[in-house]
């Protein structure tokens, strides 16, 4: 490794991951770095990214830094990623959670702001 880690503060794959704030139950969208901001956005429009290994990698984000495996944010994109990978309809429910979670965190006022 070319850089040096603080063992509160590691990256994965260029995307970091602090320690302290692992398995919370408060996200707050300006705590969201950028690069996984935007795969969440994408992935509330009308056109998500086609790339299961893009969606996983929000997903991963959520799953650590929210509440885990019950973390809408973290669950969509699963789903998401099933659907990519069997071409199966994906389920409306899940969808319509993780745009209410969004809007829970602070990414839109009201759903029908998100992209």
């Amino acid at each position: 490794m070319s850089q040096q880690q603080r063992p509160d503060n590691i990256s994965i794959d260029k995307v970091p991951v602090d320690i302290d704030t692992t398995q919370s139950t408060e996200v707050d969208s300006t705590d969201v770095p950028d690069e996984i901001e935007s795969i969440t956005r994408g992935l509330a429009g009308e056109q998500p990214p086609p790339n299961p290994l893009v969606v996983l990698k929000a997903a991963r984000w959520w799953y650590i830094h929210g509440k885990g495996g019950t973390d809408p944010a973290f669950q969509w994109p699963i789903e998401w990623a099933r659907h990519l990978a069997t071409d199966t309809p994906s389920d409306v429910e899940q969808f319509n959670e993780f745009l209410e979670y969004l809007v829970s965190v602070g990414f839109a006022d009201e759903r029908h702001e998100l992209p």
